[in-house]
Formats: C-alpha cells, structure tokens, sequence
C-alpha cells in the first residue's frame, strides 16, 4: 500500500512544528546559549525528535506522531526547572517556554485535524 501524503489542516500543523524542530535546534546558537550545556543538550535532542515526527507524519498520515510531539512540547516547557537552566539563563528557558507551548498547541490542532481527516477522494476509473 502506497503512503500518502497529509493535505490540509494536518499537513500545515506538521510544517508548523518541523519549523519550529529547526528552530529549537538551532536556537542554542542563535541565542548564543550553547554555554548552558543542559539548554544545548535538550535544545538539539528535542529539536530532532520534533523534526523527524513532524517530517514522518508528513507523509504517513497517522495521529501518533502529533501525540509524540504534544508529549515533547510539553518537556520543553517544564525542561527549563527540571534541567535547571531557568535560573541561569533566561533567554534559553523562555525558548523552551515559548516553542513548547507552541509545539504542545499545534500538535493538538494536528491531533484534532487527523480526528477529522477523510482521507483524499476515491479516483474513478
């Protein structure tokens, strides 16, 4: 069975958190907080799981991999207490704030938009 690709309102929440994954990956450096090591660590791990769900939901069209993000999404935004960095380093933990309540918000879009998704019309011989 061939895999299609998601369309719509599922295939735009993918595209939101594979950006934001790119983001989150790069940020330590953007934000010049690749010092705060812990901040580093997550920011890279988290920033590719967040990047290969969103692209493996992009052309398999299944809701788990928007649950798997909602699950890191919510990480990112405790990780700054749990990891110890929101004290140290403000602008790392504000990242983590700010991108995990984004990946958290438009995963459940993508879980809600999967709970509607018809499937693309049947071809006609």
């Amino acid at each position: 069975m061939a895999r299609q690709m998601a369309t719509g309102p599922a295939a735009t929440a993918n595209w939101l958190t594979l950006i934001l994954g790119v983001w989150l990956f790069i940020s330590p450096w953007v934000l010049q907080s690749s010092s705060v090591g812990t901040f580093g660590g997550d920011a890279w791990i988290v920033g590719i799981l967040v990047v290969l769900l969103s692209l493996g939901a992009l052309f398999q069209v299944t809701e788990w991999e928007d649950w798997c993000n909602l699950i890191l999404g919510a990480w990112l935004f405790i990780s700054p207490w749990v990891l110890g960095f929101a004290g140290t380093s403000l602008s790392a933990a504000w990242d983590c704030w700010i991108v995990g309540i984004l990946v958290a918000a438009i995963s459940i879009w993508g879980i809600s938009a999967m709970r509607h998704y018809q499937g693309p019309p049947p071809a006609h011989a």
